[in-house]
């Protein structure tokens, strides 16, 4: 097994050969994992962050060995205008999923949740498999009580 720390974000589309290692999202997501290339290769992954789909995170002769993100169910929201995306964006992040913003829709993790509220605001939508590769935040978010928390701790 080959034991990945570091790589070097390569495009993969400049390669001859390419060799997928197929993973889902949410392997993706950490930083230590183990997955089998395409050829069978096996590697684990103990990296500082995590990889992205279609990077190129090995190469050795005429191989490079290329992170593939398998597509998974989505829901496509579309938007008429800047604010309705934004209106959008922040009703789904007000449940605490992911999203991908692109030029004329978003696209939202196919989660029940997403699908009632949807639904329920009549907000159209497509279900569909996309990979789905939503916006990596900063900072984490929480909604602990701060000082009133260490204030209570103490007892």
């Amino acid at each position: 097994m080959k034991i990945i720390k570091e790589f070097n974000p390569i495009n993969p589309q400049v390669f001859k050969n390419p060799i997928s290692l197929t993973v889902e999202r949410r392997v993706l997501a950490k930083r230590r994992w183990r997955g089998q290339a395409q050829d069978g290769a096996d590697f684990g992954f103990d990296l500082i962050s995590p990889l992205r789909h279609g990077i190129c995170f090995h190469a050795e002769e005429d191989k490079n060995y290329v992170i593939n993100q398998k597509p998974e169910v989505v829901f496509r929201v579309p938007f008429p205008d800047q604010q309705e995306a934004a209106h959008r964006a922040w009703q789904v992040g007000n449940l605490h999923f992911p999203a991908q913003f692109l030029e004329s829709y978003l696209l939202v993790e196919g989660d029940l949740a997403v699908r009632l509220m949807l639904e329920r605001n009549q907000i159209p939508f497509e279900e569909g498999m996309e990979v789905f590769q939503p916006v990596l935040a900063a900072t984490g978010h929480h909604h602990g009580g701060g000082k009133l928390l260490k204030y209570f701790n103490r007892w």
